[in-house]
Formats: C-alpha cells, sequence, structure tokens
C-alpha cells in the first residue's frame, strides 16, 4: 500500500517529520519519499504546486487522496491502518481525551512560539519594538511552564504512560525548540520529554538530516 503513497518533504519541518514519524509507526514501508531544499525553493516548483497550491511541504498523495496538513495526514494514516503496526489512539476515555486536547492544544504552543522567534522576521525594521519583543517572550515562557507542569504529571508522554498520536504531531515541534537552543536546565520536565523519545525507532529514523549536518541554534536560548 505505501507504494501508492508520495511523500515531498522537507528537511527540518516539523510538519513534514509528522508524516515521516507516523509512516514509521503504522510500518508503511516502501513510500515514495522525495527531499526538497527550502533554500533552492523546490516548495515552489510545479511538482509541488500540482499536490499543494499552497507551495507548501508537506505534499502528500496516497492514491486519489491528497492531504497537506500534517495533522489531517496523520490523523487518516492512523484510521486507515489502525490494525497495523503501534495503535495511536487509546481505548481508554481518559487517555483519549487527554491526547486530543494535548494535540490540538500545540497549536497554542507553536504560535508563541513562532512569534518569540520569528518577530524581526516577520516584522519590518522601522515597525519592532522592544516592549512587543519582551511581550512574545513572557507569553512563550508561561506557555513552556504550562507544558513542563503537564509532562511532570504524566512523567512519561503527552496523554500518559502511551505513545500516543499526541506524540507523533506534537514531539516535532518540541525537538525543534531544543535544536534551536531550549534550555534543558530551565525546563526540565521537556527535555526528559525531549531526550527519552530519542531513540524511538520511529524518531531517530527519520530524524531531520539538516540538524545531524548543523549544530544546535541558539534562538531560543533566553526564553
Amino acid at each position: 500500500m505505501a507504494k501508492d503513497m508520495t511523500l515531498l518533504w522537507g528537511s527540518g519541518s516539523a510538519p513534514c517529520w509528522r508524516i515521516q514519524i507516523m509512516l514509521e509507526e503504522k510500518q508503511l514501508k516502501g513510500c515514495n519519499q522525495k527531499l526538497l531544499s527550502f533554500e533552492k525553493m523546490e516548495h515552489k516548483s510545479q511538482e509541488v504546486l500540482d499536490m499543494n497550491p499552497r507551495g507548501q511541504l508537506p505534499a502528500f498523495k496516497f492514491g486519489n487522496h491528497i492531504l497537506n496538513e500534517s495533522y489531517a495526514a496523520c490523523f487518516f494514516l492512523e484510521n486507515q491502518y489502525k490494525s497495523q503496526g503501534n495503535k495511536l489512539i487509546p481505548d481508554s476515555p481518559d487517555a483519549q481525551a487527554l491526547m486530543y486536547q494535548r494535540m490540538f492544544e500545540a497549536f497554542t504552543l507553536v504560535e508563541k512560539m513562532m512569534n518569540a522567534m520569528y518577530y524581526n522576521f516577520k516584522v519590518p525594521e522601522g515597525e519592532r519594538h522592544d516592549s512587543a519583543i519582551h511581550r512574545n517572550k513572557e507569553a512563550m515562557t508561561a506557555e513552556l511552564k504550562l507544558w513542563e507542569g503537564y509532562l511532570k504529571k504524566t512523567n512519561c508522554c503527552l496523554a500518559g504512560q502511551e505513545f500516543t498520536l499526541a506524540d507523533v504531531l506534537v514531539y516535532p515541534f518540541i525537538a525543534y525548540m531544543f535544536h534551536y537552543g531550549l534550555s534543558s536546565e530551565r525546563y526540565p520536565a521537556l527535555a526528559k520529554y525531549y531526550n527519552s523519545l530519542k531513540d524511538r525507532p520511529s524518531i531517530k529514523a527519520t530524524w531531520p538530516p539538516y540538524w545531524q549536518k548543523y549544530a544546535d541554534q541558539d534562538a531560543l536560548k533566553t526564553i
């Protein structure tokens, strides 16, 4: 079945990485994966636009189905292959509720991370304000403290003791933050979560080659 799948992806992109982890978790070998370069603007190529008119990666096709949103693609694959590979939606209503809460709550985490990291890139130089930079950092710090508390309670994965769809979807952004200098000392529960899943086969096998090539960055070291 995986031979009917095509994934166009970019290294270092958390949404692309989610689908790659999902393919590994569901033991879907043989997917036609093609690495494209953001630097060379290959995500704006006709090949991508034919699948994703937004000119963004990932671009994912399964048979006649096109799912370019990583959440949609991961849900679709879990539902199509419930009995194959690792089961990623728990039966327990408690664990399931927590899983859904964390995976969608992560949109807020990502938004605050992007505001803190990329304010200087998004706002023209003459319109930037130190007060806004400070507010963005404070908002991200408060958000990270929430997630610290969540992971101290579960002491394992996002929805409890089992690896779930929430981890597939959120872990890549947690890893992204540590790659960009998030402090293990200030956020020990997040760091424990990040390090404990590094060697999970699906994550290890798909670790972004861009990150392996370049040293960790420091954009978040002051958060």
